[in-house]
């Protein structure tokens, strides 16, 4: 059975210091929401407090309305997959997934059926009866899901389980936990500091600064229209350029709004040396192949240094260190900039 779950202006303070701010939110029954930010933000805090392992000063935590800010973790009927994963070194990759269910007093055959179930799932048949030193980390990691899993709580909560693991199958099992928390439809909440990973997995990212949420969305809105300068540089790479007298500095572009446009590096394109359109004139300073894309670094006298993303199978062959280049962007091709306060 999954739920919703409600933050109300939950305020915390830790050994003294105040940790969070009136962090409110709504989370829909099923839904993937990761909490993302710099160090010292409060998205561990939060992540506690839906726990019940950091008590707020005030404000409450509901799960499908029902206040449970004091009801302890043990009956909140939710499970941790932690960075550590914690598994029991002495017992078999069954018996770990079975725990849960040991400690309800479930029957034996039951239990070792779930454990059975349970690593179906994650995609581990038939390793039951190894130990968890005989597993890599990313099986060891699929194994702490399932022991999360098998007690079938209302709530999965996910610390940072993947930081532990290099890029290659950090990335591979972003893509493993989504699918098998929407094959589940388990209300989850996440913390990571990983931004892609943010990306990857969530319906909705809560992008937190200073014990408060800064802006609440999926990931394209947060991508693409973001609320603030904090959130457009910290989400990704992005060219903050000013808007001045309804046009785009050093573009020359029309955009509606003013005070500062977001030009994402993919917004930019290579305009024609012809002189045609709007464009704005700059030194290529760094020309960097990246696999799926070009990362260039173009120099401006009067914006400094922008970021450029073109397609790998661009051709960038008259393109060198000290190049001119021409670069548009919304009417002269690419996305409309999206100006902040806009």
């Amino acid at each position: 059975m999954t739920v919703s779950l409600r933050l109300d202006d939950i305020h915390v303070t830790l050994g003294g210091n105040k940790i969070l701010h009136g962090v409110s939110m709504d989370i829909k029954a099923g839904e993937f929401v990761t909490l993302l930010g710099p160090s010292g933000s409060g998205k561990s805090t939060t992540l506690n407090a839906v726990a019940g392992l950091a008590q707020p000063d005030s404000g409450a935590v509901l799960f499908d309305g029902e206040d449970v800010t004091r009801v302890p973790p043990h009956s909140r009927d939710i499970a941790v997959v932690f960075q550590s994963y914690a598994l029991f070194p002495h017992m078999t990759v069954a018996e770990n997934v079975a725990f849960p269910l040991l400690t309800q007093g479930r029957p034996k055959r039951e239990r070792l059926a779930t454990a059975e179930r349970m690593l179906e799932l994650v995609r581990l048949p038939g390793m039951g009866g190894r130990r968890p030193a005989q597993l890599s980390g990313g099986q060891q990691q699929r194994v702490a899901l399932a022991r999360a899993l098998a007690a079938e709580p209302r709530v999965l909560l996910l610390d940072e389980p993947m930081a532990a693991l290099d890029r290659g199958l950090r990335e591979s099992m972003q893509v493993e936990i989504k699918r098998l928390q929407s094959s589940l439809g388990i209300t989850t909440v996440a913390v990571t500091h990983d931004q892609t990973e943010a990306l990857t997995m969530s319906d909705r990212v809560a992008i937190m600064r200073d014990g408060r949420i800064e802006q609440f969305g999926t990931p394209e809105e947060l991508y693409q229209r973001p609320a603030s300068e904090f959130i457009a540089t910290f989400l990704g790479e992005a060219n903050l350029v000013r808007v001045t007298d309804g046009k785009l500095a050093g573009f020359g572009v029309p955009v509606s709004g003013t005070g500062t446009a977001v030009l994402r590096p993919e917004d930019l394109r290579i305009a024609e040396h012809d002189g045609s359109g709007p464009a704005l004139e700059g030194v290529l300073r760094l020309k960097v192949f990246q696999g799926a894309r070009f990362r260039l670094e173009v120099e401006h006298s009067e914006l400094g240094t922008l970021v450029v993303s073109l397609p790998g199978d661009a051709d960038v062959s008259g393109l060198s260190h000290g190049s001119a280049v021409r670069l548009s962007c919304g009417q002269g091709g690419g996305r409309v900039p999206h100006v902040i306060g806009a």
